[in-house]
């Protein structure tokens, strides 16, 4: 009678253990899912801005005679650089970040940036 309880205590436990191994494989494809998607989500986030910004360096290069589109780059990047001053400066959670600020510093950043799309674009060219 005992051998009979352990053998089914055996199968019960083996089930058991089969039944939790199922649960975490399916947690933890709904985690891959989920990150799959939300990486889809970016990307398109981040083509719907692209699009955005070359519809914009296009009609304002076609509304204002005379501009480059390095020009309106330039000026996005400005933009974003105070708007990201701003955001920092009216977070009250954050603590202390050093960023170059003067007459220069836009300037050097859009380099920055620039050389690093030219140097990205170069690397996928190869």
């Amino acid at each position: 009678m005992r051998s009979i309880a352990a053998a089914r205590m055996r199968v019960a436990a083996n089930e058991k253990a089969e039944a939790e191994k199922i649960v975490q494989i399916k947690r933890a494809e709904g985690e891959a899912e989920a990150k799959y998607l939300s990486g889809l989500g970016i990307a398109r986030q981040r083509q719907a801005i692209v699009d955005g910004l070359r519809d914009s360096v296009l009609g304002f290069s076609v509304n204002v005679p005379g501009t480059t589109a390095k020009d309106v780059m330039d000026m996005v990047l400005i933009t974003q650089y105070f708007d990201t001053m701003k955001e920092i400066g009216a977070s009250s959670k954050s603590s202390a970040v050093f960023i170059p600020h003067g007459p220069g510093a836009v300037r050097d950043i859009a380099t920055q940036i620039r050389d690093g799309l030219l140097q990205g674009q170069s690397a996928s060219d190869n």
